[in-house]
This record gives structure tokens, C-alpha cells and sequence, in this order.
């Protein structure tokens, strides 16, 4: 490793290792997929099969650039939030502010009691899953068999 090389790497406020391939490394960042980084590095004009920690600040900024102008560039159904609740345009949210929304569509879920807003306040499953065999927690857990089998006798008696 020359001196050259950085371990850690800071792009969008996010902390990178050094150590992984350009592609792969911009996963690091909340609301970046392998897909997405990789039509990022096609964008930016970087070669994504280098480290991170090789790569130069110039090419650094033109990875935040492509960052930027992913919203113009990739078509709607690319990005991560279509036809957004306030807005109603398409966006790519990344980092902290893909939490904040997150929670935000949340809130309003459960404010206005929809069928997914009060699944969560519950904290039950939401998109359909079977409920009956499993997401059991506390007293629920389990049947005892014994129990079941001397009730049973004592029902036919």
C-alpha cells in the first residue's frame, strides 16, 4: 500500500472503508444498492473495480456529483422514493435523511389509522405475513403438550 491510500473515506457525511471496490463500497451508504452504486460509478466516470482508498479527491467529488444528479439522470422507477407523499416528484433520498422520512411516513401512517399505521403501533406484521405460528413473544410462545393432552382427558371423562 502506498502512502496514498486512505482507510477511511468520507463521501455523502458517511464514513467508508478504503479497503472495498468502488462499487461495492459506495453500498456503504444508507439508500445506496449494488445496483444503484454501480449506475453511480457508470455515471461519475470512475473505474469501479479500483479501492476506495485509491481513488483521488477529484474523483471523489465527481462520485458526490453523480450522487446529486441521479434524480435527473435515472429514470423514476430507478430511484429509491417515487411520487413523494409532499411533493409528488421523484427522489433518491441517501443517509440520515432516508431515517427521517422513513419515520415521517411512518407517523402519518399511524396517525391517521390506516391498516399499516395501526399494525405498527401494535408492533404486529404489516405486509401480510401469518401471525399464527410465528412473531410470538411473552406468554404465547409455545403450547404445552401435557397440558393439552390432560385437559383432554378430563373433557371426555
Amino acid at each position: 500500500m502506498s502512502d496514498s491510500f486512505r482507510h477511511i473515506v468520507r463521501i455523502k457525511n458517511t464514513n467508508i472503508e478504503g479497503d472495498r471496490r468502488v462499487d461495492y463500497a459506495l453500498t456503504g451508504i444508507q439508500g445506496i444498492g449494488q445496483r444503484t452504486a454501480k449506475a453511480i460509478t457508470k455515471l461519475s466516470g470512475v473505474n469501479p473495480e479500483k479501492r476506495l482508498g485509491t481513488i483521488k479527491d477529484e474523483e471523489v467529488e465527481k462520485i458526490e456529483e453523480a450522487i446529486d444528479q441521479l434524480e435527473e439522470e435515472a429514470p423514476g422507477w430507478f430511484l429509491n422514493r417515487t411520487k413523494d407523499y409532499k411533493t409528488g416528484e421523484d427522489k433518491h433520498v441517501i443517509g440520515s435523511d432516508l431515517i427521517v422520512t422513513h419515520r415521517q411516513d411512518l407517523d402519518r401512517m399511524k396517525k391517521i389509522n390506516s391498516y399499516k399505521g395501526v399494525r405498527h403501533k401494535k408492533g404486529k406484521k404489516v405486509r401480510g405475513q401469518r401471525t399464527r405460528s410465528t412473531g410470538r413473544s411473552g406468554t404465547t410462545v409455545g403450547v404445552k403438550r401435557a397440558e393439552l393432552q390432560k385437559q383432554k382427558s378430563t373433557d371426555e371423562d
